[in-house]
């Protein structure tokens, strides 16, 4: 399987782990802790596979810079939270951010 398809499913997973610690009430509800762990475990995985053929900076880059951006919206379109231009700018900036590094790793 090609890494940045790993890298993709980790990102995913980072994801839904990161979105089900809302639901936890501070790890006090078993189902929705038992899919953080189950999440960042996938996470965290698929990363280390995916850095066996992505350098370190890049892979981590992308994986945290996307995981975050994802997670916000999940907030934003799941759970109702707020979302304004400083929101919009702070996400368009993580992305800008993945984009440029994965731009200086091919020059």
């Amino acid at each position: 399987m090609n890494a940045y398809v790993i890298l993709i499913i980790s990102i995913l997973s980072e994801v839904f782990g990161s979105s089900m610690l809302k639901l936890t009430n501070g790890f006090k509800k078993v189902l929705p802790t038992l899919g953080v762990v189950a999440g960042y475990g996938v996470a965290f995985y698929g990363l280390s596979l995916a850095l066996k053929y992505i350098e370190l900076g890049t892979a981590y880059a992308i994986w945290s810079g996307l995981g975050t951006a994802l997670t916000a919206l999940v907030g934003v379109f799941v759970y109702k939270e707020s979302f304004n231009r400083r929101t919009l700018l702070g996400l368009l900036l993580i992305i800008g951010g993945v984009v440029l590094l994965n731009i200086g790793e091919t020059y």
